[in-house]
């Protein structure tokens, strides 16, 4: 009898690797649990996301909110009454549309939230395979027009850090160009943001697309080099892009509740 097939007629979680093999996804278990769970409290808080000219990151852009960084003004009347309102809640399907469908991610919470496998030569609980071809998982197959709209997001919150590197005196009311410790974990925010955006495979799969041959295309392979080179690191862009987007939600917030003090540096 095969080894696939003896793993099949087992009982879940059943193998023969003598090594730690559920450690790993235990451990993406517990970050991606983590953040669910901040980033929906942060999001239902509507509350403490702005702080001068820090915007956190969950907020951006504020199509409506309560802060001056707010496009539209305030919360819009169509808003529905029974449905508590944070500006979060009109922009965050979008980034969180593009991680849930990354080819990496889908890989890992795969494997720590449904075990489908939960590793490599472990018995799973189910005997068959329907693959990604009916609901919910086929919208796994629009994670390139996701990343479409992420590049837009890396752009305004690009914008975001710029506007962080200028304080407003109080007294005066002139705008100055500084640099606080908001603005710096803001700056990372994009910069590791980019390079789990650069280093999407669809995007290296859209540089290098309909071509049999890129040695014609000097820039295109260039481009397709630095994307594929981008891409190795890819699963840590997403690991540290998360946490950090996190982590600059919370600066944000812990700086507009005045439990933190915003350093100036310059």
């Amino acid at each position: 009898m095969s080894s696939l097939n003896v793993l099949k007629s087992s009982s879940f979680g059943s193998t023969s690797r003598p090594d730690t093999w559920w450690l790993q996804p235990l451990v993406v278990f517990m970050g991606f649990s983590a953040f669910i769970a901040y980033s929906t409290w942060a999001a239902f808080q509507g509350a403490h996301y702005a702080f001068g000219n820090y915007l956190s990151p969950f907020y951006s852009p504020e199509i409506f909110g309560s802060s001056p960084h707010a496009i539209f003004g305030g919360q819009p009347d169509w808003w529905p009454g029974w449905l508590p309102f944070s500006p979060a809640f009109l922009i965050l399907w979008a980034p969180g549309g593009f991680r849930f469908t990354c080819y990496y991610y889908r890989g890992a919470y795969y494997k720590a939230f449904w075990a489908d496998p939960s590793n490599c030569a472990v018995a799973e609980p189910r005997d068959a395979y329907r693959g990604e071809n009916s609901f919910p998982l086929i919208i796994q197959n629009i994670h390139r027009y996701f990343l479409y709209i992420a590049l837009a997001f890396i752009a305004l919150l690009a914008f975001d850090a710029y506007k962080a590197m200028f304080f407003v005196d109080a007294a005066t009311g002139r705008e100055s160009f500084g640099i606080g410790v908001g603005s710096i974990v803001l700056t990372l925010n994009v910069i590791f943001l980019g390079g789990y955006t650069f280093s999407c495979h669809s995007l290296r799969h859209i540089v290098g697309g309909c071509k049999d041959l890129l040695s014609g295309s000097p820039i295109r392979r260039s481009a397709y080099n630095c994307v594929s080179c981008l891409n190795t690191k890819h699963m840590n862009f997403a690991w540290i892009s998360l946490f950090w987007v996190g982590f600059s939600d919370l600066y944000v917030r812990m700086c507009a509740m005045g439990i933190w003090t915003d350093w100036r540096l310059f």
